[in-house]
């Protein structure tokens, strides 16, 4: 992040020979959207006086005020370092206004930035770091992604098993080329499968990273002949790929979730955040979690958290206590994907923490045995609940929440649930190869 001033960016512009700049932002389902516009319109943009029609994007067509506005925040202004020296690109990440001047209460990061002024009106500021996976297919004679991979590298291989390493590389030095503080990087446990890491910021600073991040994973992958897919479960026989998030809430720079004195490390503030997080998490994946895929992702026996438990000692549940203590005290929720729109998701888990902390709501003990192993009887013994298991029950538990409801407005909270409605009674009409495999012949 920078502090840009106008004048800055008009220097950095004539400076480095930038001839197109892309006002990007993000739609409704977590998809980028940009408009390009050339040196000479620079001014304008700048200015607040760019105008487009929302109408034609999914999700927002038959709005009766159709015209915005996109207002660039300056502190997002980056060259993109795989394109030309000369004539080069550069983004500014944008706001949505309407044309009155008002926020356009849809725009997904207009959401977040509500949600980030009521935890600074209580003294908190939001940090969050997200564990992103995502596989290296190869495309076919027309560069179209298809599921293939020669590879079988697993959990931490190197070259030559792992044959996503160069891109990888690539795709870090490019990361930080714009500014990323990378963490680490390694191969996962599927065949093709890797994560990227980058270091926690604040919760709006992380967003706009989450929506770059997947562009350059995407751009330097085709670069490389290959298609990069955040697509949650792309294969049925093997492990999903999902986005840990790390959170922890800081009061005048000092992490408020540490303890000396609690064997997990946690202060009560910390616990709260738990169980407001436990509190709305039904609710809470039909955002973390928002397409059909996402739920074949919860599978026991792939990793996945299925049931709803938390621990500081175990791997695998659904909410994780790392051993990290002191300033490094988070909670890491392993449930959501990366298909997940990063501002309604981390806007959402912050104001469900939020809600535990203002109401003082304890969690569940914690369970620190692995769940997945449990007997249906030892885990109703604990009262043991299961997340969501398809995206119709997230869309349900949705529609109870009040909290998360009002988070997201009622105008947003309306237009995802009616394009998730939508979405699943597609996928129920489809007849799958697998219908044909086993009916056919039989019928």
């Amino acid at each position: 992040m920078h502090n840009y001033t106008r004048e800055d960016i008009l220097r950095l512009v004539e400076e480095e020979d930038v001839a197109f700049i892309r006002l990007q932002f993000t739609d409704i389902f977590g998809a980028m959207k940009n408009m390009a516009v050339t040196v000479s319109q620079l001014e304008k943009a700048l200015d607040n006086r760019c105008m487009f029609d929302v109408s034609s994007l999914e999700g927002l067509s038959g709005e009766e005020d159709s015209d915005m506005y996109l207002y660039p925040d300056l502190s997002t202004f980056e060259i993109f370092p795989w394109r030309p020296q000369q004539g080069k690109v550069a983004r500014l990440i944008c706001d949505v206004y309407r044309t009155d001047g008002t926020p356009y209460e849809v725009d997904p990061r207009y959401v977040l930035k509500r949600a980030i002024a009521h935890a600074a009106e209580l003294g908190y500021t939001l940090n969050a770091g997200p564990e992103c996976e995502f596989f290296l297919f190869h495309t076919d004679d027309d560069g179209l992604p298809t599921t293939l991979t020669h590879e079988r590298g697993g959990y931490f291989d190197v070259g030559p098993v792992d044959f996503g390493e160069n891109a990888r590389r690539d795709m870090v030095l490019t990361l930080e080329d714009m500014g990323f503080e990378i963490t680490s990087s390694h191969h996962e446990i599927a065949p093709a499968q890797h994560e990227i890491d980058f270091r926690y910021d604040e919760a709006l600073v992380t967003a706009d990273n989450l929506m770059t991040f997947k562009m350059v994973v995407k751009t330097i992958a085709k670069r490389h002949g290959l298609h990069a897919t955040f697509m949650p479960k792309p294969k049925i026989e093997t492990y999903g790929s999902g986005m840990h998030i790390n959170l922890s809430l800081s009061r005048d720079g000092v992490n408020t979730f540490q303890s000396e004195n609690d064997p997990n490390g946690l202060s009560k503030e910390g616990y709260y955040f738990i169980g407001g997080l436990m509190k709305h998490m039904k609710a809470i994946t039909c955002i973390t979690n928002p397409t059909v895929n996402s739920y074949k992702r919860f599978v026991p026996g792939y990793e996945a958290p299925v049931y709803m438990g938390w621990s500081s000692k175990t791997r695998g549940p659904l909410i994780r206590v790392p051993s990290g203590r002191g300033e490094n005290t988070r909670i890491e929720l392993r449930s959501p994907d990366a298909t997940a729109n990063p501002y309604l998701a981390l806007a959402v888990l912050l104001m469900a923490g939020l809600d535990g902390i203002e109401n003082q709501i304890m969690p569940p003990d914690c369970i620190d045995e692995n769940i997945q192993k449990m007997s249906p009887e030892r885990r109703a013994e604990l009262g043991v609940q299961e997340l969501p298991r398809s995206i119709k029950e997230a869309i349900e538990e949705l529609e109870k929440d009040e909290l998360i409801l009002e988070v997201l407005g009622q105008d947003l909270a309306h237009k995802i649930i009616k394009a998730q409605k939508k979405e699943y009674k597609a996928y129920c009409m489809q007849v799958t190869d697998w219908e044909i495999e086993n009916y056919l012949y039989k019928m």
